[in-house]
This record gives structure tokens, sequence and C-alpha cells, in this order.
């Protein structure tokens, strides 16, 4: 085991899985061409936010007749405006296997107070999407941020379905290959995979959740921050750039650095295969230890972007006491920052991953966890 401190250090020590680590090489002058104190409904900040969206579509690879809107108040915003908005008109699936998801479920359950078909599954593991029935309208997040699961692929969902498919990607978009054709809804916020600055969210729609939006009208009150229709018929400003309400022209610039960022290293390919190699680092870092493994009980669910590490030496009094321990001392030694699993998590480490960290830093921060946990085993002697 390590007795001594390691030689190398990450570069780079922000390993939180949100907000992420910025590009690599970023600077504040990067953002010198924001056009603050101008209104983002000047032609100005029309074009910048219709570039962001042209953008995503391009690195993200969304079909053209797939609308994309920037809306307020993050990830969260944007789920909730697709579950107000769309759910009600026919039997809905909610699928949780974290947190996030479980906030959904109560969205679903006891907001819209809908009598949901509610699926769960424990920290680690994904629901059987073989039970799941995709003629009702099904949501669930493809990455679990807190407990490090992922669906593999989009296999399991029937292009044939007659629900619809919505998607909490937040932690999964830009470092994971999703199958538009399976998804009507995806959201995320742009402050994970490519480091953005928080508070914005994006929402992608199929032409499947726009016929719903502009045939089905909820039957409870609408706040006029998700509202996505008027008449009848979609606000197609929403998906241009005319944003429902005041966005950040700064974040929005700082989006813009990542996205071309992203398409210097070949686009979501060149994001995926970053992502992978450092989440392929923890993995053979851990394959021979005893005392860590990871919290994914199946391998071929095991997150590329939030990898959540779970202590498993039999030696460890208190699980919790002793993972906060270990995470605040890799704190104190300026070699991972925010590196502690998420509060309602199984106590452990998380992570990040995503293709904004740099695998030199990624492959630096092991020694230090092996040493860190040793310290840890001996202050409890």
């Amino acid at each position: 085991m390590a007795t001594t401190a390691p030689a190398t250090r990450p570069a780079n020590p922000r390993f939180s899985s949100g907000p992420c680590a910025k590009i690599p090489g970023f600077q504040l002058e990067m953002l010198a061409d924001a056009p603050l104190g101008r209104s983002h409904r000047a032609a100005v900040g029309k074009n910048k936010l219709k570039e962001a969206i042209d953008l995503t579509r391009e690195v993200l690879g969304v079909p053209a007749d797939y609308r994309i809107g920037i809306v307020p108040a993050s990830d969260t915003g944007a789920v909730e405006m697709a579950l107000w908005s769309l759910l009600g008109a026919r039997p809905v699936e909610m699928l949780a296997w974290e947190s996030f998801g479980e906030g959904w479920v109560t969205d679903v359950v006891k907001q819209l107070k809908l009598d949901a078909t509610v699926r769960k599954a424990p920290y680690g593991e994904i629901v059987d999407f073989k039970e799941v029935d995709f003629n009702k309208d099904v949501v669930f997040t493809w990455n679990g941020t807190t407990s490090g699961v992922r669906l593999p692929n989009a296999d399991v969902i029937p292009a044939d379905r007659e629900g619809l498919t919505i998607c909490d990607a937040t932690s999964a978009a830009f470092a994971m290959d999703m199958d538009w054709s399976k998804l009507d809804v995806t959201t995320f916020s742009w402050q994970k995979v490519l480091g953005g600055e928080g508070g914005h969210g994006v929402l992608i729609l199929s032409p499947r959740a726009v016929e719903r939006l502009e045939s089905y009208t909820p039957s409870w009150p609408m706040p006029k921050i998700f509202r996505m229709t008027k008449g009848g018929k979609i606000i197609e400003g929403i998906f241009v750039g005319e944003t429902i309400n005041t966005p950040s022209m700064l974040c929005v610039e700082d989006y813009l650095v990542a996205l071309k960022w992203a398409k210097s290293l070949g686009g979501l390919k060149g994001l995926i295969a970053r992502s992978e190699a450092n989440a392929d680092t923890v993995k053979t870092f851990i394959a021979d230890k005893p005392w860590i493994a990871n919290l994914a009980v199946d391998p071929a669910t095991a997150s590329c972007t939030s990898v959540c590490l779970k202590f498993t030496d039999p030696r460890i009094k208190d699980a919790a006491a002793f993972a906060k321990a270990v995470a605040k001392r890799l704190e104190k030694e300026g070699v991972a920052l925010d590196a502690g699993a998420y509060r309602d998590a199984p106590a452990g480490l998380r992570i990040w991953c995503g293709a904004t960290v740099e695998q030199s830093d990624v492959a630096a921060l092991m020694p230090w966890i092996e040493y860190a946990f040793e310290a840890e085993i001996a202050a409890q002697a």
C-alpha cells in the first residue's frame, strides 16, 4: 500500500460532477466576444443564441427535424418544462435509479398527481428496461450522475413505440452515443460534459413531441416559464434563439467556446473517446485493488462521466465517515476537489471523467486515492 505521498499531482484537481472542469487551457479572455450590456433580443444576441443551437445540433448529430431550445433553470428547468407540458395525455412510467430520477418521480406523482407506474433500482443498478411498457410515456435518466450507472444503449427502446420517451441526459450528452430516433425529449445542461457555466438548460424535441404539444393541453395551470405553445401551435422562436426569459450572454459565449473546442476534437466521437479513456484509467487502477470497487454492479452500465467508487475493505469502521475523510484529505492535498459521493448516494468517491478532464490528471490522481485510503485506515487505529 502507498505509505508516502505520490510524487506527481494532477495539473488540474477539479473533478466535480457539476459544474465540471472548464475546457483545457480555458482563459477568461476567450469570452471577450460576449455582447455584454446588450439585449438578447438584439440581432447580436439572437445570432449568438442561434449559433449555440446550430453548433449543438452539429456536434451532437441531432436530426434536422428535431427542435433545440435554450431554456431557463438548467437541466431541471428543461425536464420540468417537458413534464408539465407533455404528460397526462397517456399513462406514464417513471424509471429511477438515483436521486435526480427520484426527483422526477416526485414531480409526476406528488405534484402533477398522475397515477404513474414507478420502477426503481438501487444505487449501482438500473431498472430492467425489458419490463417497461413503451406504449406509455416513459421518463428516465440516461446516466445517473449520482449513482454512476447508465443505459448502455437505446436498443431496448422500440422504434414503433406509441408513447413518448423523455430523457434526462444531463451527464450523458456530449459523452455518450445516444440514438436520437429513440428519444422524443432530451434535456441537458452545458455545465456538465462541456464544463459550461450553470443556469441554462437545453431542450430537444422530436417531431412526435411537437405533435403532442400541439394536440394536447394539460389540465393543470401552466406557468409562463413552461409555456411552449400559443394558440395550439409551438412557439418556434424558442427554438431559434428567442429565449423565454433573459439568458446570460456571458454563459452563452462560454458555451460557444466549448462547442468550438468540441468541434476541434472531431465532434462527438472525440468527446466520447476522451471520456471513455478517462473512465478506463479509473477502471484499470481499481481492477486489482481489493479495497475499492465501482459502484456499478454490471460493468456494462458503468458511467464514463460520473464514475462512482465505493470502499470495500472490511477494516473500515464507519463507511460514511471514512469516505468523507478520504475526500477531505484529497482536497487538503490539493489533488482532487469535490470528489466525495453525492449526499444521497452510498458513501464513497465520485470522480468526474468527462471530456474536459485530461487523462493525465486522472492517472495522476489514482495513486493519491490509494495514499489517502491507507492514511485513513491508519488513522482509525
